[in-house]
């Protein structure tokens, strides 16, 4: 079993940005959901279940900061604001305060979303605990929806795939890309990560907790590239892995340890 993916989010929701490596921190790999677009208003995270438009958008670190892109819009870079103004938003289950980036990120953002946002920075990744229910009182997280490090398996996508068509011949295959995953692995069996909820795995240099599977939304039937909406993989997900009300497809990991992962390191489970 081997990692076949490193892919990171810089703002949560919008294109994700593959890379060779990662340094995995305490809250999640490094770069990753450390940002979110908020509406400016209310102060709640937007999401692709609130806009499709944020599939347009492409921002690549450069620092502690990004450089935005989106196909009609100049690039712009953003200064990690760290003496920013604090402001309380909301994402998922978490309320806590956030620094705000510089105007003109907010003026570039909303011009491609088409409507009134503001981008936010997680200066204080200490700051959001993880679900109790599932971690240590000391485990943290970043903006991710609940858990610092999503893991999905090659093999179980196409076993899904398998049971779409069965039921659609006619439909494209399901992308791993609608999962969202930091990390996704090659050459281990179909579902095998369903029994390594409650272990330990080593990946690379570091050691993580397997501690649930993942619980799938809407956000999964969206095309990451193009924001096109479907039904797919909810609807077969809902047939064949539905446990408890809970859609099922990969799992999700908490770091016990600090280090690097790096496309093609062995997964091992411990």
């Amino acid at each position: 079993m081997r990692v076949e993916t490193i892919a990171i989010y810089p703002i949560k929701g919008c294109r994700r940005v593959e890379v060779d490596e990662a340094v995995v921190q305490p809250w999640g790999l490094a770069a990753d959901r450390r940002w979110v677009v908020v509406d400016a208003r209310t102060d709640v995270a937007l999401t692709l279940r609130d806009t499709t438009r944020l599939t347009q958008i492409l921002p690549m670190p450069d620092g502690d900061g990004l450089v935005l892109r989106a196909p009609t819009q100049p690039d712009l870079a953003v200064a990690a604001p760290v003496d920013g103004p604090l402001r309380q938003i909301r994402v998922a289950f978490f309320t806590g305060p956030a620094r705000v980036a510089d105007a003109s990120a907010h003026e570039w953002l909303s011009e491609v979303l088409a409507r009134d946002v503001r981008l936010v920075w997680l200066d204080d990744p200490t700051r959001r605990p993880v679900d109790a229910r599932y971690s240590r009182p000391s485990d943290r997280v970043n903006f991710a929806d609940v858990f610092p490090v999503s893991l999905a398996n090659t093999a179980s996508l196409a076993a899904l795939n398998d049971l779409i068509l069965e039921s659609d011949p006619l439909h494209e295959p399901v992308p791993m890309t609608r999962f969202r995953a930091n990390i996704v692995m090659s050459g281990a069996p179909a579902w095998i990560e369903d029994e390594w909820i409650g272990r330990r795995l080593r990946i690379g240099d570091v050691v993580l907790r397997a501690v649930k599977p993942t619980d799938r939304c809407v956000v999964t039937t969206i095309d990451a590239e193009t924001g096109e909406k479907g039904h797919e993989p909810l609807r077969t997900l809902g047939r064949h892995r539905n446990v408890n009300q809970e859609l099922l497809f990969a799992i999700c990991l908490i770091p016990d340890t600090q280090g690097k992962v790096t496309v093609g390191d062995p997964i091992t489970v411990l």
